[in-house]
């Protein structure tokens, strides 16, 4: 569960990222909103998802309540998800 949580917390980064310096600049610079409603759907979808699998991972990783708010306050903040990925849910290596 732990991988598919860190797939969704990348996911969920790179489509805040994209909606923050892709999306809004095209909506409001250009005139052009369709791209942001678009990544904003998925966004919002993935935002969801990666609410519920903190919820899931804090047994598995023995989180307290304040990890796993700091982990759900990671998901409003610019690259946070990818900041959390590394200190809470730490390195996998494959052998």
């Amino acid at each position: 569960m732990i991988s598919s949580f860190r797939l969704i917390s990348y996911l969920e980064g790179i489509s805040y990222l994209l909606i923050l310096f892709v999306t809004m600049p095209l909506k409001y610079i250009f005139e052009s909103p369709e791209p942001n409603k678009v990544i904003g759907m998925a966004h919002g979808f993935l935002f969801l998802i990666y609410i519920v699998f903190a919820f899931l991972i804090k047994p598995e990783k023995q989180w307290n309540i304040k990890t796993l708010m700091i982990v759900l306050v990671c998901s409003i903040i610019p690259f946070g998800t990818f900041w959390m990925d590394r200190k809470y849910l730490g390195k996998t290596t494959k052998t």
